[in-house]
């Protein structure tokens, strides 16, 4: 996959399918904006995701800056895994921020020979987000492209959408959020030094620390499935702490701690995926490291059972 960001002088040889907005999260309802897309490479057309380095939400904002479900490289993970020939990662400066809707347009049907563009109903674009699929249709003809606009995909009556899956995420309801997603909400990173509390304690783990604007779950236990991102085919069962470690004497920031399953190596410096299945408890203060043991293990236990079982369902 073509990846072009950190520039606004992108450009595209090939005719272009061209789908465009946040794509924060790449949900169900992206699902169906991505098969749409790919539909256009029987026609010939490279198929290229257009989306903004940041939300433009948090640009434009001056204070609730809400969590991203999905960093620029995990999105770039996803569209990698997806097909899709080209994601293009356009900074979002003041002279994009205030383009108006036409000479945007223009650009992609001359910088990115767009043939077809496939957005949702909910999409808007160009100065004070006044362009919409229905100024994409009005300059389709004078430009010479087609458009595809795609219907939400909604779940028990509502449009699954980021906002959506972002609130089920900070409520703590994982596994209804993953139903929403598609997949097991993750969280990828390279695996750091610890105070290595886990191995003395005789539960290793693999710390990570999870980009800034990263939506983290609530702080707790759960069970989860990590990956190696260079080899994604060999999957490990474990749990994972998710918080601040308050039995850990210090100040420490908020890190996503695994313990892997029938595991065993170092790796330190390895960069790996952490995919949430489903919680085990909250985060908890324990009066001594003794009794954190005995918890660690009894999470282990329930964390090795509901892995076994959906393993063995699947």
């Amino acid at each position: 996959m073509e990846y072009i960001k950190h520039t606004t002088e992108f450009s595209v040889s090939e005719e272009t399918a061209v789908s465009l907005g946040k794509f924060d999260g790449i949900h169900r309802g992206h699902g169906r904006l991505l098969e749409c897309l790919k539909e256009r490479k029987k026609s010939g057309l490279k198929t290229v995701i257009f989306t903004f380095d940041i939300p433009p939400k948090q640009k434009t904002k001056k204070c609730g800056q809400n969590k991203v479900l999905t960093t620029n490289e995990e999105k770039m993970q996803l569209f990698l895994l997806q097909g899709i020939d080209c994601l293009l990662e356009c900074p979002f400066t003041f002279e994009i921020m205030h383009m108006e809707p036409e000479a945007f347009v223009e650009m992609l049907v001359k910088r990115l020979h767009a043939r077809s563009i496939v957005v949702g109903t909910d999409f808007h674009f160009g100065h004070n987000r006044r362009g919409d699929y229905r100024l994409l249709q009005r300059l389709a003809d004078a430009y010479g492209y087609e458009v595809f606009v795609v219907d939400k995909v909604q779940e028990n009556g509502r449009d699954i959408s980021s906002t959506f899956i972002r609130e089920e995420i900070s409520a703590g309801r994982i596994e209804y959020a993953n139903k929403l997603l598609g997949y097991p909400y993750f969280v990828q990173g390279t695996v750091l030094h610890g105070n290595e509390i886990g191995r003395t304690l005789g539960v290793p783990t693999a710390n990570l620390i999870a980009e800034e604007e990263k939506l983290l779950p609530p702080f707790g236990v759960y069970v989860t499935r990590t990956s190696f991102l260079d080899d994604q085919t060999k999957v490990y069962g474990g749990i994972t702490n998710v918080g601040r470690k308050p039995t850990i004497t210090g100040d420490h920031p908020a890190g996503v701690e695994t313990h892997l399953f029938d595991f065993s190596g170092m790796i330190y410096q390895k960069n790996i995926k952490v995919e949430f299945l489903a919680p085990v408890r909250p985060e908890m203060r324990f009066a001594s490291l003794e009794e954190l043991k005995l918890q660690m293990h009894k999470d282990i236990k329930f964390g090795i059972k509901y892995y076994t079982n959906i393993t063995n369902i699947c």
